[in-house]
């Protein structure tokens, strides 16, 4: 007998203390999710109606890539001047910057779908009248006016599809991967935009590229336009109280830094450009200036889907000076190079800090400017970055051409970066306030705006106080 119970007490011993491996399984699955994470690309494009908006707005974003070099390529190709179709393409870059934020606020006062199905048709027509003046062979000043209506009417997708993530994920995790989506998204635009502008007019037609522009940007657009649900609720506010700066004023300390911010993203991206198509040029090899371009923005894409994949507990009040910081640091790593494979080097570290520095900059933007302004600020941003990018082009041709030369360009972004760290470093403070004060009153609105009404007028009071009565009078205890 005792052998037996002994062998029974070592099985049951056995038998509790053997691992679980069903548990251990569980354990695995749910650290394969934590891994995975609440706020992943997958989870923000399973928002509902996300994706649908995304996809719609990713053919637009490149046909607006593609206007400005198929502009030029029909301009130059119908009038033989290349300063002809600089006129041209540069009243288009500065009609886009000046009245684009004019259309997002419409856009906030009347909403998204109101405002934007009348300006891709009036795009449609100034494109139509940009191409037919120029195959006619008409005069530069018409050819100027009609490239001004048609940046003037051209929407800014990358402000509208911001904004929508906002309406559809204020104050939750995934909001840092959509905006992370969003830069990869214009990233890729701006990529493959000018190559398919230059493709189509070369191989096609002169005016192929501006003719493709304006079908992708108009057809994805009006589809863009469709999707109602995801747009953001127009702002009740009256227009004046909001220019007065009321709750919904634009024109705030935090918004002029986050303003200064993408200037100097702008002003890194065109003396960027400048510098390195130079310095290609001093050492005899011109063909490779779009290999080292190149690597700064596989660089940049690399860096942006693993910043968004990734969850930061620090705030991003905290996250955007440092990024400055180093990409000003990273900046000094072009000085030095001699040789075009140490300049490709030396941009990787600076492009590795682009997409991270966009993705912050929104993300400070959505939590610190108030709803009714949301579009336009995001408009804003991007005409900030677009002008930094013009200004720098221009200076800094003249600036490499000087006794200072390529390095000379390469200094200036090194600079401006600087300067914007140093602002950003003494902001931190307003900015965190501004956010968490945003974020309180977000949830306060949602809670006002979700909360049940009172439960007495709404039900019967006879039943709620005999409700309490009879289950005592039911029950087997009593």
């Amino acid at each position: 007998m005792a052998p037996r119970h002994w062998l029974r007490r070592t099985a049951a011993d056995f038998s509790r203390t053997a691992p679980d491996f069903r548990r251990k399984a569980r354990w695995s699955r749910r650290t394969r999710a934590e891994r995975t994470g609440p706020a992943s690309y997958r989870s923000a494009l399973r928002t509902p109606g996300a994706a649908a908006f995304f996809l719609a707005a990713a053919p637009a974003r490149v046909g607006v890539a593609m206007a400005g070099l198929g502009t030029v390529w029909l301009v130059h190709a119908e009038t033989g001047s290349f300063g002809v179709a600089g006129l041209v393409t540069g009243s288009f870059a500065v009609a886009e910057t000046l009245v684009g934020p004019q259309a997002a606020r419409l856009m906030d006062r009347f909403g998204q779908p109101r405002v934007l199905v009348p300006l891709l048709c009036a795009h449609a027509g100034a494109i139509a009248a940009l191409v037919a003046l120029a195959l006619t062979g008409a005069p530069v000043v018409p050819l100027m006016a009609a490239g001004l209506a048609a940046g003037a009417t051209v929407p800014q997708f990358g402000a509208l599809a911001a904004a929508r993530w906002s309406a559809l994920l204020h104050g939750r995790a995934e909001l840092a991967p959509a905006f992370a989506l969003e830069t990869i998204s214009n990233d890729v635009a701006f990529l493959l935009g000018p190559a398919l502008a230059v493709l189509t007019a070369t191989q096609l037609h002169p005016a192929a590229g501006t003719v493709l522009a304006g079908v992708l940007v108009v057809g994805a657009g009006l589809a863009f336009a469709t999707l109602r649900r995801t747009a953001p609720a127009p702002t009740t506010t009256p227009l004046p109280q909001r220019a007065a700066g009321g709750p919904g004023a634009l024109w705030t300390r935090n918004f002029v830094t986050l303003l200064a911010v993408n200037l100097a993203l702008g002003v890194f991206f065109g003396s960027m450009q400048v510098s390195v198509s130079d310095f290609a040029g001093v050492h005899h090899a011109a063909s490779a200036a779009g290999f080292l371009y190149g690597l700064m923005s596989a660089a940049s894409l690399l860096a942006g889907l693993a910043y968004g994949r990734h969850h930061w507990k620090t705030p991003p009040a905290d996250r955007l000076p440092l990024i400055l910081t180093f990409l000003a640091c990273a900046s000094l790593l072009p000085l030095p190079a001699d040789t075009p494979w140490q300049l490709g080097l030396a941009l990787l570290l600076p492009g590795a800090g682009v997409a991270p520095c966009i993705i912050v900059s929104s993300t400070l933007v959505e939590s610190v400017m108030d709803r009714s302004v949301l579009t336009q600020a995001f408009t804003w941003t991007n005409s900030a970055s677009a002008a930094g990018i013009a200004v720098s082009a221009a200076a800094v041709g003249r600036l490499v051409d000087g006794p200072g030369g390529t390095r000379a360009g390469f200094a200036v972004p090194l600079l401006v970066l600087t300067a914007t760290a140093a602002l950003t470093w003494s902001s931190r403070h307003t900015l965190t306030t501004a956010g968490k004060a945003s974020g309180q009153l977000a949830a306060e609105a949602d809670s006002a705006a979700t909360a049940p009404g009172p439960v007495v007028e709404r039900t019967p009071s006879r039943s709620v106080q005999l409700q309490p009565c009879e289950r005592d009078t039911r029950s087997p205890e009593r």
